[in-house]
Parts: structure tokens; sequence; C-alpha cells
């Protein structure tokens, strides 16, 4: 039988298929071969019955991701706190520049809008303003931005994803309170939310299937190459037609069409800087070697 593996938890592998979930195992021959089983695999397995099933083959992935660990996602919807924890453009590119690099469509959900005053709402508005230029969904919350989310879900695999404490498993829980999902209150001390989703797992809503994932305050670059991060900001892929070096990396090169626009500012000098910060970053990431064992 094929199927889709929709939980996983405590070495169990749950698998769904023509309406019925089947507990299995992954076969001893995987950890041989390297291979791990992740939510939203694609599987052959065998079970003769509802609990005692296992996984004999892994189906080709579209895409995965590493935190969280989950595979075939067709979109990322990234929930960011406009405060309690303050919003920040540079975790917000992280998670962006995340997608593009597993060709994952991106929206963009502010939440907490309700706790500002006008004057700080202005300047979200300006942000939905300048990421939606750039050519992402941005989703403000209000009454009505519940029911545009879930216009998002139909015939897609959805990820929720964003810091810990932006309120991903409370906005779940009130587009599908049946979820029952914790939910825990930001820590003063540390200003910052408490991890409160323990595993990932695939909730079918309106449609489509939704997975809420730990939250998380940081992301590292560890599988993006330098000459590659350019092309995970559409906005530079749209405009580097223009530099005179195909592979420019818009940092000092002649005639470079990026660094024009940002002195137009055509594109966003926080945009910008956040890209000089993160090519720095994968520049002075070390590869980690294993030492050889003696004898070898």
């Amino acid at each position: 039988m094929q199927g889709q593996i929709r939980k996983a938890l405590a070495g169990f592998y749950y698998v769904y298929t023509n309406g019925k979930t089947y507990q299995t195992r992954a076969r001893g021959n995987f950890r041989k071969r390297k291979l791990t089983p992740l939510v939203g695999d694609f599987v052959e397995f065998e079970a003769e019955n509802d609990t005692d099933g296992y996984i004999l083959e892994l189906l080709p992935r579209h895409n995965m991701l590493i935190r969280p660990n989950i595979a075939n996602i067709d979109q990322g919807i990234i929930i960011m706190s406009v405060v309690e924890p303050n919003f920040s453009t540079n975790l917000l590119d992280r998670f962006l520049v995340t997608l593009e690099k597993e060709d994952i469509s991106a929206v963009i959900y502010l939440s907490k809008l309700d706790l500002v005053t006008d004057e700080q709402r202005k300047e979200f508005e300006q942000v939905k303003v300048d990421y939606e230029k750039i050519g992402y969904k941005v989703i403000l919350s209000s009454d009505h931005s519940l029911e545009e989310i879930i216009n998002c879900f139909p015939k897609h695999l959805s990820v929720f994803m964003g810091q810990s404490g932006a309120g991903k498993s409370t906005l779940l829980n009130k587009i599908s309170p049946e979820l029952q999902l914790a939910t825990a209150q930001i820590s003063q001390s540390l200003g910052r939310g408490k991890h409160t989703t323990r595993h990932v797992e695939l909730h079918p809503i309106n449609q489509g299937l939704v997975a809420d994932t730990p939250g998380f305050s940081s992301i590292d670059f560890l599988n993006i190459e330098a000459v590659d991060l350019p092309k995970m900001f559409p906005e530079f892929v749209r405009l580097s037609v223009h530099c005179k070096f195909r592979e420019c990396q818009h940092l000092h090169e002649p005639s470079c069409a990026v660094k024009e626009a940002l002195e137009t500012q055509e594109i966003l000098q926080s945009r910008y800087d956040n890209y000089l910060q993160f090519l720095d970053e994968i520049k002075n990431t070390k590869p980690v070697y294993q030492k050889k064992k003696k004898g070898s």
C-alpha cells in the first residue's frame, strides 16, 4: 500500500491512506541506508492491522525542512508577532530565505496588532506594502484575517512556522478549535515564548493539510552556499539580469543593478543589510569534519 506519514511520535509513524490511519515502524535497514522517514513523506508500507505495520520504502521527496523535520511542503505560513516578542525583519527574512531555498511559497501573518497603537499599526501596514511589493502575500491580524488564512489551505500542505510565542498554536486553535493545541504564556524573564508544540503533525483543515511546529528564535544557513544566497531574494533575482556580472554578489562589483536600486530605495535597506549579515554568516561557518579513527 501507499500512503502519507501524518504524524511521527516515539518511534512510530502514523500513515494515512484511503480514509484510514495505520501505526507503523520503519524497517530496520532504513538506519543502515541512512534514511529517516519524515512527516509529509509518501511511503510504501504493509500492515496486518491498524497498529502493526512497517514502512517499506520512501517515495521521492519534492523538498524538506530540517527545522521542523517535515517533507513535501507547498507553503510556509510565517507567524510574526509585532510585539511580545517584538517584530524582527531579520528573523522574518531568515524564514523567507529558508523557504526560498526549498522552493516553498510563503505567506506572512503579522499577529498581535491589537496590542499596538494606531501609529505603530501604520508601520506594520507599511511592512505589508513593502513585502507584497517583493511578491509575498502578507496578512495583518484582524477580525477577517482567519478567513484569509483558511483560504490558503485547499490542496496545499502548509507549515505554520515563526517565533516562539508568536501565537501559532493559538491561531490554529481559533481556526480549528477541535485541535486543542497546547499554548503557553510569554516568559517574562526571557522575553520570548515557551515551546508548546512537541512534535510535528499534519491536521486536515479546509481541504488541505496544516502542520503546527515548534517555535524557535534563530535559524542557521547550514545548507546554503554563499554563491546561491542572492537567488533567495526575489527582488535581487529580478534586478540581477541587469548586473554586469552573471554571478554578481551585489557587494563591490561595478555596474551592480541591486546596489543601484538600493540607492534609489527601490529595494529595502533592511533586506540588503540582512543579506549582508546572512552572507557573512555563511562565509564564516566552518565545516565540521569527523576525526579519523586510529588505524583507518
